[in-house]
């Protein structure tokens, strides 16, 4: 019995992508389902057999915050122009947080899920996007406890009282925030693809984490540095969101237009590596993890 004339044979012919560099964002579309699943999954998971609940994502800053306000505002006696320690020190770890902790997740990407990218296709940088994704529903609970103790802080601390918001900078800290994404996404990537190959850097990634903490003025204006100094800073991209964060939110911070641009160019060059080695090596990962 042969095939009615009106039925047409399908075919799907999936080839190797031959291009060093090329996002498809046509499949990456196709595939939007599964980046919706794997954001909840990610979020749903973590309070899984927890008391607390979303309640640790507030726990975490606040608790670091607090150390952060007994040995740098007490016992350092560091100077935070003007703003209150703890407020200072909270508004700092919020972008802070959002780019370790998705560093630290994508950095891992082929290790941990290495049996699933060996059993089924996906474009694999949807478990990375969903990292980031994911983490911005941490990143809004946190900045929603931060002006509930900005608002608490600003009005009980006399000292604080010249301190006013910038609404100008506030309108922008969207657009901040979405490099902050990239720029984090960018660096995991890289890690990701580097962490495949070299499993040193899994070790090390924790002691880099930390030293990249101090390299970023968390617990420090960028004013107390020189200017020079203020230049190699504004080469890390956390540096000039940080400070447009304060800006914003205490109407006080050391922001240009200058470390604006510096800080743009390499978050596109952290971002344009990082999707180059990880396509590089997703081609042949499963073979090598």
């Amino acid at each position: 019995m042969g095939i009615p004339p009106s039925t047409k044979e399908f075919k799907r012919v999936i080839r190797p992508r031959r291009a060093w560099y090329r996002v498809d964002w046509a499949r990456l579309f196709h595939y939007r389902d599964l980046l919706f699943i794997l954001v909840r999954g990610d979020f749903v998971s973590r309070f899984q057999q927890t008391i607390l609940g979303p309640a640790w994502f507030a726990i975490q800053p606040i608790v670091t915050t607090i150390v952060f306000t007994l040995v740098f505002g007490r016992a350092l006696r560091t100077p935070t122009d003007g703003v209150p320690p703890f407020a200072f020190y909270l508004c700092g770890m919020l972008l802070w947080t959002y780019f370790s902790n998705v560093l630290s997740a994508i950095g891992s990407t082929f290790t941990t899920h290495a049996s699933i990218f060996g059993k089924v296709y996906f474009p694999r940088v949807i478990m990375p996007l969903s990292v980031a994704l994911s983490n911005l529903m941490n990143f809004g609970v946190q900045l929603a406890i931060f002006l509930v103790v900005d608002g608490i802080v600003l009005h009980e601390s006399p000292a604080a009282r010249a301190i006013h918001p910038d609404f100008a900078v506030l309108a922008i800290l969207p657009a901040v925030l979405l490099q902050t994404v990239a720029f984090a996404l960018g660096v995991g990537l890289l890690v990701a693809g580097l962490s495949a190959k070299y499993r040193d850097l899994q070790h090390t990634l924790p002691l880099l984490v930390q030293v990249w903490m101090f390299a970023t003025p968390i617990v420090y204006p960028l004013s107390r540095l020189s200017p020079r100094a203020q230049w190699v800073a504004a080469l890390n991209p956390l540096t000039n969101s940080v400070e447009l964060f304060r800006l914003g939110f205490f109407g006080v911070g050391t922001a240009t237009l200058g470390h604006a641009a510096a800080s743009l160019a390499a978050t596109v060059l952290a971002l344009a590596c990082g999707f180059a080695v990880f396509q590089h090596v997703e081609r042949t990962v499963v073979d090598t993890v």
